[in-house]
């Protein structure tokens, strides 16, 4: 059963670990990060654009991250923010890039997705609210959580190599 607590914010009755993790972390209505949706879609071009922008999955299997086994920085295609590292990764047997943690708490942040006749926990960039993927209570330890991130929302960096720029709209 859903409820509706003060600010409009959908809050679900959750397992214990899915309350402990979405605790004080639901996104806000407001990013620091903001574009036009012209710019963005310039900016990702079509594909990450609908991915990040618009919601979207790539199909089970297909993403280019999926067997990426390199260690290494996943980043945000969005903003370039550190969002997991490849060893909190681990084969899920989803289709998707899993991970047991993010890279930073303050990286992510969650919305309720009662899209597609499901209730889920969104994950999205802590900087643009964009859209990575969705979290689960079925992950290993230490954290059992497993984040289902779209490969079209990360931008993969080998260790030693350049990271990314973070965005700004300034």
């Amino acid at each position: 059963m859903n409820s509706e607590k003060p600010g409009g914010d959908i809050v679900l009755h959750l397992s214990d670990i899915e309350r402990k993790l979405v605790e004080g972390r639901i996104a806000p209505r407001k990013f620091p990060i903001v574009f036009s949706e012209a710019v963005w879609r310039q900016r990702l071009g079509d594909f990450r654009y609908s991915v990040l922008r618009e919601r979207a999955t790539e199909r089970a299997g297909t993403g280019a991250l999926y067997q990426e086994n390199a260690s290494g920085t996943y980043y945000s295609a969005a903003t370039g923010q550190p969002l997991f590292r490849s060893d909190a990764k681990f084969d899920s047997g989803s289709g998707w890039p899993s991970f047991y943690e993010a890279v930073d708490p303050e990286a992510v942040w969650y919305r309720v997705d009662s899209s597609h006749g499901m209730t889920r926990i969104e994950v999205v960039d802590s900087l643009s609210g964009s859209h990575l993927g969705h979290v689960f209570p079925d992950g290993p330890a230490p954290t059992g959580l497993r984040f289902c991130i779209n490969s079209a929302s990360l931008v993969f960096v080998h260790d030693g190599d350049e990271p990314p720029e973070i965005a700004s709209t300034s």
